[in-house]
This record gives structure tokens, C-alpha cells and sequence, in this order.
């Protein structure tokens, strides 16, 4: 599960990276992928180990960093979205597809992680 959670490392720092230069976005906002992807990198490179409660830990760890992101992504698109329809603009699609899908990255992540560890359980 470890080299999962550095392939989904790669794919947020892809992410934030194409937010942040796409949209020409100078707000540290656009940075918040990569931030992530960063953290389960570091993690998840240290959960590979050959001593199984480390690598439990880090792994934990490593979900907790999803689900932290998950939440902050989630919340960031409901709020601008809520924001912008009660004072009647228009919503920026794009910037709300951008978070979103940071969004859908982590509950992949998180959905993996899951499963992985109800597997570890039952064996």
C-alpha cells in the first residue's frame, strides 16, 4: 500500500502543479495538492519498511493526511460554491471541478487505504 500511496503522491503534485500554473494562480490555495501529495510522499516512502508496526503507522498516518485533505477539498468547493449562489454570481466552474477533483483523488486514496486495512485483518 505504501507505492499506492507515493502513486497518488505523484498524482496530487501533478494535480496542484497543473492548477496552479493553468489557472496562472498565485493564491497558495492552488498549492494545497501538492502540500498533500508532498506529505504521503514523505510518509508513504517511510511506510516502506520491513518492520510491520512501523509500516502500520505510517500508513495510518498516511490516511489520516487523506482524509484531512479529502475534507479540506470537499469543504473549499461547497463553500465557494454556496458562496458565489447566495451572492448571486456565477460559480467558477473550473475552479470548483479543480477542487473537486482533489476531492475525488482522496476518497479514492482513503477508499484503497480501507480496504487494505480490513484485508490485513482478516488474514
Amino acid at each position: 500500500m505504501a507505492k499506492i500511496t507515493i502513486l497518488f503522491a505523484v498524482l496530487l503534485v501533478l494535480l496542484g502543479a497543473g492548477g496552479y500554473y493553468w489557472k496562472e494562480s498565485l493564491h497558495a490555495a492552488a498549492l494545497y495538492p501538492d502540500i498533500t501529495g508532498i506529505l504521503l510522499a514523505i510518509f508513504g516512502v517511510a511506510a516502506i519498511s520491513p518492520s510491520e508496526k512501523r509500516r502500520k503507522i505510517f500508513m495510518h498516518v498516511n490516511v489520516t493526511i487523506g482524509l484531512l485533505g479529502f475534507l479540506l477539498s470537499a469543504g473549499m468547493a461547497l463553500n465557494g460554491y454556496g458562496s458565489a449562489r447566495s451572492a448571486g454570481e456565477d460559480v467558477d466552474m473550473n475552479l470548483l471541478y479543480y477542487r473537486l477533483s482533489m476531492a475525488v483523488v482522496l476518497l479514492v486514496y482513503i477508499q484503497l487505504c480501507i480496504r487494505s486495512f480490513i484485508k490485513l485483518q482478516q488474514d
